[in-house]
C-alpha cells in the first residue's frame, strides 16, 4: 500500500509523513499528502467521522451513512494503521500493537479522547441503538449545557415534540463559550419547545434507580434514559512519556508556533483541539490548521526556505449551534442571530456534503 521511491527518480526516497489521529484535521492532511509523500495514518478506529453531524445521526441514523467514512474511502494510496500511538522517540512513532513507524515529518491531530467503536459498521449500529433508545423513551435527561447538550436537546425536541426533555447544566448559563446574549436566546428557544432547563446543578449518574436521578441541589428527576454531554478530555495524556513532554502546557495542550510546529521540534506539527492556540476548539478551524500545515510541509519537502512558511492567525469568535433541523444560534464578531437564517447556513445538511467534497467523495 505504501511506495518507497518517488516516481521518475528511482534512487530518491519519498519523504515519510506520519499523521497521528484521523479526525477532522488529520484526515485532511493524510488525503492532501497521499500523492506527494509516503504517508502513514495512525488511528485507533478504521473511519473518519464528521463530528458536527453526530447529534443528528442520533435521531436519524441514516445521516451516519454519509458522515461516518472509512479511512480507505478517501485515503487510497497510503498506509492505514488501526492502532493507538503510544510513544514518540527520535524519528519514530510506536503503536499499541508493537509496531514502529519512522518519519521525516510528524503531524499530531489526536483531538479529544472519545471511546467509540473500532469499525464503521459497529459505529452505525451504535447510532441505531441510540435512536431506538430515544424513540422508546417518554422522558429523556440530558446532562451538560454546552454545544453538544444544547444541539441534542434541539434535535430531540424538534423530531419528537411529545417527549419530555430535561437538560441539567452546572454552569450559570447555557453555551458558556459564547456571549450571554446567545446563551439567553438559546435558553428561550429551548423553553418554548417545552425543554426544561435546570442551571447551576449537576446530576449524580452513579446512583440511579428506576429512572430516578438526584441533582446536586437535592432535587429528584424522573427520566427513562439519559445522555451525558459534558466535555471530553484532550487526547494528549500519552504524550507525557514521549520526547514531546516538555512541549505540553499545564492544560495538556501542545504548544505550537505560528507555523503550527510544536515548540522545540522543527519537523513535528500539531493541529486541531490538541493545540494551545487561543481560539474556540471547532472543526472548521482544525481544517484551516490542516491547510496551513499541508502548505508548510510541501514547502519544506521541496527545499523551500523556512522564512516563506505560511503562518496561522487564530480564528475570530464565530460560533454556530444547530437548534433542530431548520434553526440555529449564531454568534459573529458584531451580531448574534437565532432562527432560520443561521439555520440555513448549518442546520439543513450540517456541512456534511461540503466535508465529503473536501475529501474527494460524492457529497
Amino acid at each position: 500500500m505504501t511506495s518507497s521511491a518517488s516516481e521518475g527518480s528511482p534512487g530518491r526516497r519519498e519523504k515519510r509523513v506520519v499523521v497521528i489521529g484521523g479526525g477532522v484535521g488529520g484526515s485532511l492532511v493524510a488525503k492532501s499528502f497521499q500523492s506527494f509523500a509516503d504517508v502513514v495514518l495512525i488511528d485507533p478506529k478504521e473511519y473518519f467521522e464528521i463530528p458536527w453531524a453526530s447529534l443528528r445521526a442520533m435521531v436519524e441514523p441514516s445521516v451516519a451513512e454519509r458522515s461516518v467514512i472509512d479511512h480507505g474511502a478517501y485515503f487510497t494510496s497510503g498506509q492505514i494503521v488501526c492502532s493507538a500511538a503510544v510513544d514518540i522517540r527520535d524519528g519514530e512513532v510506536l503503536t499499541a500493537d508493537g509496531s514502529r513507524f519512522p518519519f521525516d515529518y510528524l503531524v499530531i491531530a489526536t483531538g479529544h479522547r472519545d471511546s467509540v467503536p473500532r469499525s464503521r459498521s459497529e459505529r452505525l449500529i451504535q447510532y441505531k441503538a441510540e435512536c431506538d433508545k430515544i424513540k422508546s423513551a417518554n422522558s429523556i435527561l440530558i446532562v451538560g449545557g454546552g454545544p453538544t447538550g444544547v444541539e441534542l436537546a434541539g434535535e430531540i425536541s424538534v423530531d419528537f415534540p411529545d417527549k419530555k426533555v430535561t437538560l441539567v447544566h452546572r454552569g450559570s448559563r447555557l453555551l458558556e463559550f459564547i456571549g450571554p446574549k446567545a446563551s439567553q436566546k438559546t435558553f428561550n428557544w429551548l423553553t418554548t419547545r417545552r425543554v426544561e432547563v435546570i442551571l447551576e446543578q449537576s446530576v449524580d449518574l452513579t446512583n440511579v434507580s428506576d429512572g430516578t436521578y438526584q441533582t446536586s441541589a437535592g432535587e429528584t428527576l424522573k427520566a427513562d434514559c439519559h445522555f451525558l454531554c459534558t466535555g471530553k478530555p484532550i487526547g494528549s495524556s500519552w504524550l507525557r512519556e514521549t520526547i514531546l513532554k516538555d512541549s505540553l502546557d499545564n492544560r495538556g495542550r501542545l504548544m505550537v508556533d505560528e507555523q503550527l510546529r510544536v515548540k522545540g521540534h522543527n519537523n513535528v506539527f500539531a493541529i486541531g483541539d490538541i493545540t494551545d492556540i487561543p481560539e474556540l476548539k471547532q472543526g472548521y478551524l482544525a481544517q484551516r490548521h490542516a491547510e496551513v500545515t499541508v502548505k508548510n510541509l510541501k514547502l519544506l519537502m521541496t527545499g523551500g526556505r523556512e522564512s516563506k512558511m505560511a503562518t496561522y492567525k487564530p480564528g475570530s469568535a464565530i460560533a454556530l449551534v444547530s437548534l433542530g433541523r431548520k434553526e440555529a444560534v449564531a454568534q459573529f464578531p458584531l451580531i448574534t442571530v437565532i432562527g432560520c437564517v443561521p439555520g440555513m447556513i448549518k442546520s439543513g445538511d450540517l456541512f456534511v456534503g461540503k466535508t465529503r467534497k473536501q475529501l474527494g467523495l460524492n457529497p
